[in-house]
């Protein structure tokens, strides 16, 4: 089910991983072509026992220090670290992985997570990082939404009494489901934005993939509508308005196409809320269908980092403790520095 790992091929620089800069595609194709041929690396196409490296959110915002939501876990610099690993993860592993897929976190500015979308009674926006909007305060009247976006969202600047309502709705089913409180979270991984791009070192490394293997990545966008937070790419938080009215859908069809590979392995940012909702919603899918999937699903612990804001938030636990349940229940959680090999025994 597996072959020995390969040796690093010369261009990559681990030194590199934390910026961004521009891929000399042609370059990497010619190279990726040769490094196919030297060590006998077959099409994907050809593959007996089918893999896929499932990456979540690998992008600049997540994964770049100073850029918007940098995940540092508590070791400060935990995306960069993870990323090192998990491009050297890839290229030894080229053999072995037969698929690669990457959500992509897709926001725009006039959504329900960012600060323009609420507002007090003196015209203040919250303070992104800062501020988690409950129930609580939504019932006093502390936030309530700005209706300045009605008419951008809606189209229509009467729909304000059903935007507001559904606001209440929302942080009401967050809080009856268990979810985490609405966090106001600063502007990332924005449509059309450096942040949004997939970090340079990873790029790089899927796109040698894709040559020396003849295997398509596959990009999965996730995160546009305006009404929902998107952590899970496999549905959004909420999927129904106060009246039972759909605003969303799950992600039948991106299910059904991990669930057709022998192994999926999940690596990326980050692992107390994009990582961990995927997960669970998998294992939750799983569960319908025949938990003995589960055996199928692998977690790459040093290849993701929980949100850590010194002094604010620190997710590690509840990461940790969502990492556990779903081992529990029959996913493996490994280590990228293990041979693949040795992962099922």
């Amino acid at each position: 089910m597996s072959t020995p790992q390969l040796p690093l091929p010369p261009h990559f620089d681990a030194d590199r991983v934390d910026k961004v800069w521009r891929i000399p595609y042609q370059e990497r194709q010619r190279e990726a072509q040769e490094w196919a041929e030297k060590h006998a690396v077959c099409p994907a196409s050809e593959d007996d026992f089918r893999t896929c490296l499932l990456l979540v959110d690998v992008q600049n915002t997540f994964c770049i220090p100073d850029y918007e939501l940098f995940v540092g876990g508590r070791s400060g610099n935990g995306a960069v670290e993870d990323n090192i690993r998990l491009c050297q993860f890839i290229y030894r592993n080229l053999p072995n992985i037969s698929k690669i897929a990457c959500t992509m976190d897709t926001h725009t500015a006039m959504q329900i997570f960012h600060e323009v979308f609420w507002i007090n009674d003196i015209g203040e926006h919250p303070i992104p990082l800062q501020t988690l909007i409950t129930q609580e305060d939504i019932e006093t009247g502390k936030w309530r939404v700005n209706p300045a976006v009605a008419e951008s969202l809606m189209g229509d600047q009467n729909r304000y009494e059903w935007l507001k309502a559904y606001g209440e709705h929302y942080v009401k089913v967050l809080t009856a489901e268990g979810k985490y409180p609405l966090a106001i979270w600063p502007y990332h991984a924005m449509l059309g934005g450096i942040g949004h791009a997939v970090v340079s070192a990873v790029d790089e490394a899927c796109f040698f993939h894709t040559i020396a293997r003849k295997a398509q990545i596959h990009y999965e966008i996730k995160g546009q509508n305006p009404l929902t937070e998107n952590y899970s790419v496999l549905r959004p938080e909420v999927l129904n308005d106060a009246d039972g009215k759909p605003i969303a859908e799950r992600n039948s069809a991106f299910l059904q196409m991990l669930l057709e590979y022998d192994r999926v392995i999940i690596a990326g940012q980050a692992k107390s809320h994009c990582v961990a909702w995927t997960v669970s919603d998998l294992l939750e899918e799983i569960q319908k269908i025949d938990i003995a999937l589960a055996k199928k699903i692998y977690l790459v612990d040093d290849l993701t980092s929980p949100v850590v804001v010194p002094g604010i938030v620190d997710f590690t636990e509840p990461a940790d403790a969502l990492f556990a349940k779903v081992s529990d229940a029959g996913m493996h959680v490994v280590q990228s520095t293990a041979p693949i090999a040795q992962w099922a025994e």
